[in-house]
């Protein structure tokens, strides 16, 4: 049987890391030996899993595979600063890891430390732009030109994905590391009264509801988002937009001065936060899903399977690992200055389809989630993708 020794971060902790961990542990556990590091400062009182729970600082026993979660944000910094140390397989959730690096390093006041990381990963251009930093000269796309992964590869026993293109970047970072590709995986919500959620959202029955899900952050599209719903209602659709998530940083603000701009204000409304129960079933009461972060950290979007989960079409943007969607449940909308126009167009199309298109549509949706994307699913081939990684050890 396999062992994993699992660290990633774990709820309340408001992560997507952290809901995956839990939804996926359930089934994972059934089918083999696991152990759960407790983040540092983690407080266990919600932990409701029959899974045992062990320090941070824990080493694997002999046997157990150590599989760190590696995502970028600060709450991954102590299992990424065991991943410069240590070999253990890394699943690796964002392609662009800059953000995590500055947190474990700078934003703790070792400017050596991130002198030494991002030149690592990127050898002279990552030594300027630790120059330029001391300068107070950051852009706001460095991270993604910079993502520093290197450094974490350089001790990995081997790394797990979530897309093809994410194994494909991995591969240019370091040919001789196995990678393989696991599905990601959302709970099942389960049969859900969609009406009943419109109801109490406020949605009439013949508005067409877009629903954004997710932090709230200038990266996802959201300004392209406002323009298509503004070019939408003055074609004559009915249509609101729901924004559910957290603001990441000022980007309700942003959200709100633009939608006062169109003069669409009562077209727009934003929840905050949500648990994660109301999370799960809240896209199923939309008729179009949007992910459109662009630029895109490589990850593999989970708001995306929440959608697919309930039936819900989402419209994605069309590059890197959201192509590897179904596009007859995951519609492209092109990159750049076209995107409103694209997606004001994708919501007049679908809008006006009969009845039964769009039951269909919504069927294909469930399908794609159904066929490979469960915690039942995934939790066998994470299991199958550990022993493999295992049996190419040297």
């Amino acid at each position: 049987m396999v062992a994993i020794l699992w660290g990633s971060p774990l709820p309340p902790i408001r992560s997507g890391v952290s809901d995956y961990a839990t939804e996926l542990l359930a089934k994972l556990s059934q089918i083999c030996s696991v152990r759960v590091l407790r983040p540092p400062g983690w407080d266990d009182g919600d932990w409701e899993l029959d899974i045992p729970l062990v320090e941070s600082v824990t080493k694997p026993q002999e046997g157990e595979i150590p599989l760190w979660h590696i995502g970028n944000n600060p709450y991954h910094d102590w299992l990424f600063e065991r991943a410069l140390h240590e070999s253990a397989v890394l699943v690796i959730h964002d392609l662009v890891l800059h953000h995590l690096v500055v947190e474990a390093t700078l934003a703790q006041g070792h400017e050596c430390a991130f002198l030494k990381l991002i030149s690592a990963a990127h050898p002279r251009s990552g030594e300027r732009l630790a120059v330029a930093r001391t300068f107070g000269m950051t852009a706001r796309r460095d991270p993604f030109l910079f993502p520093a992964r290197k450094p974490i590869l350089a001790r990995a026993h081997g790394a797990i994905v979530h897309s093809r293109w994410a194994a494909e970047q991995i591969a240019r970072d370091d040919p001789s590391l196995t990678t393989e590709v696991v599905n990601l995986c959302v709970q099942d919500p389960g049969q859900v009264d969609r009406d009943a959620i419109r109801k109490r959202l406020g949605i009439e029955p013949n508005t067409f509801l877009l629903l954004h899900l997710g932090f709230l952050t200038p990266d996802k599209g959201l300004e392209s988002v406002l323009i298509a719903l503004a070019s939408a209602l003055r074609c004559g659709a009915r249509v609101h937009l729901v924004l559910v998530g957290q603001d990441g940083g000022g980007a309700e603000n942003l959200v709100q001065s633009l939608a006062s701009k169109l003069g669409i204000e009562d077209k727009v409304t934003t929840t905050g936060w949500v648990p994660d129960q109301e999370m799960s079933r809240l896209p199923a009461a939309a008729d179009l899903g949007i992910v459109l972060r662009d630029p895109s950290a490589g990850e593999t979007s989970a708001a995306v399977l929440r959608f697919l989960a309930c039936g819900t079409p989402v419209a994605v943007a069309g590059l890197h690992q959201y192509l590897e969607w179904p596009q007859s449940a995951a519609i492209r909308i092109t990159p750049g200055p076209a995107m409103a126009a694209d997606l004001a167009r994708s919501i007049l199309r679908i809008g006006a389809l009969a009845p039964k298109a769009k039951s269909d549509a919504r069927q294909r949706a469930r399908e794609v989630y159904l066929a490979s994307h469960t915690p039942e699913a995934t939790a066998q081939q994470l299991v199958s993708g550990l022993k493999k990684l295992v049996d190419s050890a040297p």
